[in-house]
Parts: C-alpha cells; structure tokens; sequence
C-alpha cells in the first residue's frame, strides 16, 4: 500500500444477524477528499466507525495509515479540563507552546485556561478541530463536523475546515447530508443506498 494510502475493503457488517452493510470497496489517495452521503440510519457512521479502527467486529479488511484523527457530530470534549488540557491529553508529545499555536491557528487564542461550558459550541467545535489538527495526521475522519450549527458559523467552521485541510493534506472522508459542503470539500462523492444484503455504495 502507498504510503498514506486508505484502502477498505468490506464484505459485510451485522448486528444480532441484521445485515447492515453490503460489500463496500473504496480506496482514498494521500490528500484527496471523500464525501459520504446517504439517508440517515443507513450506516454511514458505522463504515466510519470501522475505517477509525473503533468498530472491528466485520468481514473485510481495512488498511490505514497510524496517524489517524477524527472529528465527531458533537465536540466530545472533557469538561472538568481546561481548553489547553483537551488539547494536550490526546497529544502528549506536544509542547504547551505549540498548543498554544494552534488554537490561534483556530481562532481561539487566550481561552486555553476556560473549561468547555464556558465556550460556544463553535468555540467548541473550533477545539474538536484543533484537536485533530495537532498531530499532522495521515488520515481525518468528520463525522456530520458542522452539524446543528447556524448559517454563518457553519460557514466560518467550513472556510477553517478547508484551510486546514490544504496546510495538511490529509486523506480525509467526511459524512454530511449537505449535498453543498460535499461539493465543496471533497473530490469524490460516495453514495451508500439501501439492498437486502446491507448499504453498498451506489450511483
């Protein structure tokens, strides 16, 4: 496998003898975007939750690079630790000043002593991203990253989103139902639909 490349390749996934996905085989490149959509409940964040490493109960096999980051629906963020301590208690290895780099890089430079009920859920959203930024990984995954927030913050969120991709390059795959930010991040939609035997991927 090239380096940095993903590979998936999924023959089937169940739950309690319940097909959930079908033979899914995709591959993203170091760099390239990938958008997935699909209605909710079909199992999108369950091809997620199994490319992340999080899920290994299927049959198939995935290959991924190790430095691996993923971005949730919510923030998921500790909240009896300070802002600077979320951020430094995935990433051991980094340095407080580089920290402190990077949540400027996100916009929210001078909070690292706040706790996370004291953000807004965008700053708290700027956090989750400065959090899977921090370690310069091979490999992002966002689950629905600018989910149930307004117009004008989703739109900040998507303009720092895409700048942090082009400084990085990950190979990133990303759900959203927003067939707008789909086109607009990624290079390549997947569609998963709806057969007997679990969600594949369709036209």
């Amino acid at each position: 496998m090239a380096d940095g490349m993903i590979s998936v390749d999924i023959t089937s996934k169940s739950f309690d003898g319940m097909p959930v996905l079908g033979p899914i085989s995709f591959r993203i490149a170091p760099g390239e975007t990938l958008a997935l959509v699909g209605p909710s409940g079909i199992g999108k964040s369950t091809l997620l939750r199994i490319l992340a490493g999080i899920d290994p109960e299927f049959e198939g096999r995935v290959q991924r690079p190790g430095a691996l980051s993923m971005v949730f629906q919510e923030p998921t963020l500790l909240p009896w630790r300070s802002v600077l301590h979320n951020l430094l208690i995935p990433h051991p290895e980094l340095r407080p000043d580089a920290a402190r780099t990077m949540l400027a890089r996100v916009g929210i430079d001078g909070k690292e002593t706040l706790f996370p009920g004291q953000l807004s859920l965008g700053q708290q959203r700027r956090l989750s991203l400065a959090r899977a930024f921090a370690c310069a990984p091979k490999m992002l995954i966002m689950d629905e990253p600018f989910v149930s927030l307004d117009p004008e913050t989703a739109e900040t969120m998507l303009r720092l989103t895409e700048a942090l991709i082009s400084e990085h390059h990950p190979a990133t795959l990303f759900v959203t139902h927003d067939l707008r930010e789909a086109d607009r991040l990624a290079s390549r939609v997947l569609t998963l639909k709806s057969t007997p035997s679990g969600a594949v991927l369709g036209p």
